[in-house]
């Protein structure tokens, strides 16, 4: 998982989830993107993400809410209405007077909206609220309704948004490109934090690349260096098997790209007949030598 922070300093849930999201490293962890802290503007109002992590199956909206104060019990999460523990208010680090749930539901629809608008809009787009309870605090969750595209996570267990992760891939087609990646990048106004093309390729997004989407930001040579390297694998596999002579004609007077000289299509014609007229004559005085003073 590749992890892009726009501001390190941000509430105990997100550093938390920063942390958690940087030990994904082996190959059996989830693959992707995540940026923490970015914004999107969008119909005059400006929605201030927690993260957003793109993986090659799904796009999830991550909101991250830490208890300050040690509650334990049940969380209960109604489909409308404040969420309580035990019948108290829980306790949440943020300003936000919103629920996660009513957070999540503004946020998802606006980035749904805003992909829709570039061509992305076939890709759901997911939210999640991970609460992060005080050490040593028991909590469970209930929560009396369904709804496929919103999910409450305990955050006092890695495992568990890992897991979250895995059984999305499961459920999930691979949707997500490279370039779709680039795209939400440079809309969101966060090219600088784009991870270059073989990072996001190496993370299972599907090619092919247009290497402009990265002009602009610092990952813009690394993108026209895998570009060259793709386009020299391709000439290398259009390369003949066997490779003529250092004295073929086309050699020694190889013909030029966008240059027309006859002067050397000339000289390879020419060379061409003189050394189909060599062999010729070689064979013959091979087969007249035979012939004359072969046995019988």
């Amino acid at each position: 998982m590749l992890v892009r922070v726009q501001n390190p300093a941000g509430t105990n849930a997100e550093r938390a989830l920063i942390d958690w999201l940087r030990t994904w490293k082996d190959a059996a962890s989830p693959h992707g993107v995540a940026t923490v802290n970015c914004s999107l503007f969008h119909k005059d109002k400006l929605h201030q993400f927690d993260a957003v992590v793109w993986t090659p199956t799904s796009c999830v909206v991550i909101e991250a809410e830490a208890l300050v104060a040690r509650q334990d019990g049940v969380l209960e999460i109604p489909l409308n209405g404040a969420w309580t523990i035990n019948g108290e208010p829980a306790a949440m680090e943020g300003r936000d007077k919103r629920t996660p749930l009513e957070k999540s539901r503004d946020h998802t629809f606006a980035l749904q909206d805003w992909l829709a608008a570039r061509g992305l809009g076939q890709r759901a787009v997911h939210g999640v609220a991970l609460v992060v309870p005080l050490r040593g605090a028991e909590l469970q969750i209930q929560q009396g309704w369904s709804d496929p595209s919103f999910d409450v996570i305990l955050g006092n267990d890695p495992g568990r948004l890992r897991h979250y992760f895995d059984t999305l891939a499961e459920s999930e087609k691979h949707l997500w490109t490279a370039n779709d990646v680039a795209v939400a990048f440079r809309g969101l106004g966060i090219l600088p934090y784009l991870p270059a093309p073989q990072e996001l390729i190496n993370e299972g997004f599907l090619g092919p690349i247009d290497i402009t989407l990265w002009h602009g930001g610092p990952q813009q040579a690394q993108a026209e260096a895998y570009a060259e390297e793709l386009a020299q694998q391709e000439r290398e596999a259009r390369a003949p098997v066997v490779k003529a002579p250092w004295y073929s004609p086309w050699k020694l007077y190889p013909t030029e790209r966008g240059d027309i000289d006859m002067g050397r299509a000339l000289m390879r014609a020419v060379l061409t007949v003189g050394m189909v007229v060599a062999i010729a004559w070689l064979l013959w005085f091979v087969v007249t030598a035979i012939l004359t003073y072969g046995p019988g």
